[in-house]
C-alpha cells in the first residue's frame, strides 16, 4: 500500500504497520482473562499511525508496533476491572493527565466552553474509577521555560558551538522519531534537549506526586489523553522507564477520540468535577481559579523572551508572515535596521523535509523553528480530527481552533505552581536535578545514505 506522501514503488513503513495490526490477534486479550465483558466490550482496537507516513522502515519496529497497539481502551478497562477484585495488593492508583490540545476537542464535541468540558470529562473519568485527573499544562510550562533558557545559551554560544543554531523544537514525538530514526546526524544536535510536556508530566506523576502520596511509582497506572497516536510511541522511549522501580512514566496513551468512544457508549454523564492538584491536598488558592488557561506556543514565548533577554525589547504583538504555504510561517525581530532574530513554524512533513534539505545545505537562516508533524499543528492530531472514514473533519477543526483561541493565556513565568515545584521538587531553577529531570538526549546514529530519496 502506498502512503499519501510517498512516491516510492512500495512503502515498507506502511506495510510493516499493516503487518503489526494483522498479527494483533497474538497480543494478550485482557477481557478474556477475566471471563467477563463490560458494557464497553465493543470498543474498537486502536489504529496506529505516525502523523504522516515517513516512508521508512526504520521508524517503527515490529516490537514497538505491538506495544503501541496494546495501548488502548481494553488496557484501561483491564486496570479498572483489576481494581474491583478482592486482592488489593494488585490494585493500581489510576491517574489521567489531559493534554491542553485535547480539551478543545471535547469542548467542540460537547458544544461547551473549555472549562465546562474539562469538568465534564473529569467527572466522567472519575465515575469510571479514575482516582486523579490532572491538567498537563503545568508540564507544558516547564518545557517552555527550559526551552527558552536553552535558546539563550545556544544563541550566545553560536560562534563557539557548531550546532548551536538553529534550535529545533522538541515537543512533537512524530518529528523526534523521524529525526532520530531517519535523519540522525547532523540534525539531532540542533534539537532542543528540553523534554516534551508528556515526558515531564510522566516524571511529575511518577516521581513528585508519588512521593506526595507515599506511593511506589509502580503502584500508579498513568494514562495520558492526547490528540495524536505518536504520543503512544513516545511513551515507549527508554528515558521514559525507571528500571529501579520497574515503572514507565506513562503506562498508556489514549487519544481524545478513543475517550469519546467510551463516553458515547456510556451515554450517561455524572456530576462534574474539577481537575486535581499535584500537591496532594487541595488548598483555597488551588480552587480560587479553576478555569482553564493555556501557555503561549513555544515559538511565541521563546521569541518574546529572547527579545527581552538578548536585546532588551518588549514585544507585545507578533506578526506572522506565510511563505510557501500557511504551514510554514516566519517572524522576525529588527534592531537598528538589522534582523537579529528570525523564527519559523514548520508544520507537516513536506515543510519539515524542505527545512532539513536547506539546513544540510547551509542555506537555512533561522535561529529557532517550531517543528510539528501534523499540518495545522497539534489540534489537527489524527487522534481527534479524523472521521470514521479516515478523512479530516474540517468543520470540527475550525471549531476547535475557535475554542482554543478563546482560552486565556497564562505565561509560564507567572505559574506559581511551577515556581513551587522548581523549589520543592528540583532544588531550584538551575540545579543538577533540573538537567537530569527536565532534559534528555537524542540518538545520533548516522542515517542510511538513501534516506533523502523521498519526493515531497
Amino acid at each position: 500500500m502506498k502512503c499519501e506522501n510517498c512516491t516510492k514503488k512500495e512503502c515498507i513503513k506502511k506495510t510493516n504497520i499493516d503487518d503489526q495490526q494483522s498479527v494483533s490477534v497474538d497480543t494478550p486479550d485482557f477481557n478474556s482473562e477475566h471471563e467477563e465483558k463490560s458494557e464497553f466490550h465493543k470498543l474498537a482496537d486502536a489504529k496506529i499511525f505516525l502523523s504522516d507516513c515517513l516512508a521508512y522502515d526504520s521508524c517503527v519496529t515490529a516490537e514497538e508496533g505491538i506495544k503501541v497497539f496494546q495501548q488502548n481502551q481494553k488496557e484501561f478497562f483491564r486496570i479498572l476491572n483489576l481494581n474491583k477484585k478482592c486482592d488489593t495488593s494488585a490494585h493500581k492508583v489510576l491517574a489521567v493527565s489531559i493534554c491542553p490540545q485535547s480539551l478543545p476537542y471535547f469542548a467542540a464535541k460537547f458544544n461547551l466552553s473549555v472549562t465546562a468540558a474539562s469538568k465534564r470529562l473529569c467527572g466522567f473519568l472519575k465515575s469510571l474509577g479514575v482516582h486523579y485527573v490532572f491538567d498537563s499544562t503545568i508540564a507544558v510550562d516547564f518545557s517552555i521555560l527550559e526551552s527558552q533558557k536553552e535558546f539563550i545559551h545556544r544563541y550566545r554560544q553560536q560562534k563557539q558551538e557548531e550546532h548551536s543554531l538553529p534550535m529545533l523544537a522538541s515537543a512533537c514525538p512524530g518529528w523526534i522519531r523521524y529525526a532520530e530514526r531517519v535523519l540522525g546526524n547532523p540534525i539531532t544536535p540542533h534539537i532542543c534537549t528540553a523534554k516534551s510536556p508528556q515526558q515531564i508530566m510522566g516524571s511529575l506523576v511518577k516521581d513528585y506526586f508519588a512521593r506526595q502520596q507515599n506511593l511506589s511509582p509502580d503502584k500508579i497506572f498513568h494514562i495520558i489523553v492526547a490528540p495524536c497516536y505518536d504520543k503512544k510511541l513516545e511513551a515507549l522511549r527508554e528515558d521514559f522507564y525507571t528500571a529501579s522501580n520497574n515503572s514507565h512514566d506513562v503506562d498508556c496513551v489514549l487519544t481524545s477520540g478513543e475517550i469519546i468512544q467510551i463516553m458515547e457508549q456510556k451515554k450517561e454523564f455524572t456530576k462534574e468535577a474539577v481537575v486535581d492538584t499535584l500537591f496532594g491536598e487541595i488548598k483555597e488558592e488551588d480552587t480560587a481559579n479553576d478555569g482553564v488557561t493555556r501557555s503561549d506556543g513555544y515559538l511565541e514565548h521563546i521569541f518574546k523572551y529572547a527579545a527581552k533577554e538578548l536585546f532588551d525589547l518588549d514585544i507585545k504583538e507578533i506578526t506572522y508572515r506565510a511563505l510557501k504555504n500557511k504551514d510554514f510561517q516566519e517572524i522576525t525581530l529588527e534592531k537598528n535596521g538589522e534582523i537579529v532574530l528570525r523564527f519559523a513554524a514548520a508544520y507537516g512533513f513536506r515543510n519539515i523535509q524542505n527545512m532539513v534539505l536547506k539546513l544540510k545545505k547551509g542555506k537555512f537562516p533561522y535561529h529557532f523553528v517550531e517543528v510539528l508533524a501534523c499540518p495545522g499543528g497539534c489540534l489537527n492530531g489524527k487522534g481527534q480530527t479524523q472521521t470514521e472514514d479516515g478523512k479530516p473533519d474540517k468543520a470540527l477543526l475550525r471549531r476547535m481552533e475557535e475554542v482554543y483561541a478563546e482560552i486565556p493565556v497564562q505565561l509560564p513565568e507567572t505559574n506559581t505552581h511551577v515556581q513551587r515545584l522548581y523549589q520543592e521538587w528540583l532544588d531550584g531553577t538551575d540545579s543538577p536535578k533540573v538537567l537530569e529531570t527536565l532534559h534528555t538526549t537524542y540518538s545520533t546514529a548516522e542515517p542510511p545514505t538513501d534516506n533523502m530519496d523521498i519526493k515531497w
